[in-house]
């Protein structure tokens, strides 16, 4: 009797487990784990970025008359963005994730002023320590962007599962949604190919 009931116990589990399986239990574990890893390593970039920018506000400081509405613009966006507690539960709360997204947004516009700006400073761009600070940051906005590509694919695959047949039926029995992603505003603009001329120089118009 009591073999019996656990080869009955042990059919079950596994006739269990093969269910599961089918209906995509164990790719919600994976993409799950997959989208973790991945945002784990957004945040680390950004942190990188946030870490550098304290080393080039001094340096730029010491340059008397630089914009200091250009430079207060990079420290406020820089206390902002830190300001955000970017837990792994960012990645199920829409909100949350696009002030975060935001925030980081405006931080890279901020960023940008400040180096454009500082091309009108021949001693900024003749101080050594400022050009390899602005290397290192353009590195890390390399890296941030690979990062970035690499969670966005990791949360189309996994959104694919929540919405696909017959995963979808586990997603709605277990509670797993579909997760946020970053966006590109202008992508109308990014989608239209670049105008190539290989003629003359167009005349300026008068």
């Amino acid at each position: 009797m009591s073999t019996a009931f656990h080869r009955w116990s042990a059919l079950c589990l596994m006739a269990i487990t093969l269910s599961l399986s089918a209906c995509g239990y164990n790719q919600f574990q994976s993409g799950n784990e997959q989208v973790k890893a991945s945002w784990s390593e957004v945040l680390s970039q950004y942190q990188r970025r946030a870490d550098l920018i304290p080393n080039l506000v001094n340096v730029v400081k010491g340059q008397a008359d630089f914009e200091q509405s250009t430079l207060q613009a990079v420290v406020d966006a820089r206390s902002k963005a830190t300001s955000l507690q970017a837990s792994p539960e960012l990645v199920n709360d829409p909100q949350a994730f696009q002030k975060f997204q935001q925030a980081q947004k405006d931080l890279s516009g901020s960023l940008s002023r400040l180096l454009v700006v500082s091309e009108n400073y021949p001693a900024l761009r003749a101080n050594q320590g400022f050009m390899d600070l602005q290397a290192q940051l353009e590195g890390t906005e390399n890296r941030i962007a690979v990062a970035r590509n690499r969670y966005i694919k990791a949360v189309q695959d996994y959104n694919v599962t929540v919405h696909s047949f017959p995963s979808n039926l586990t997603a709605m029995a277990l509670g797993y949604k579909e997760k946020p992603n970053f966006t590109v505003e202008n992508e109308a603009a990014i989608a239209q190919p670049p105008s190539v001329h290989f003629g003359p120089p167009t005349p300026a118009s008068k």
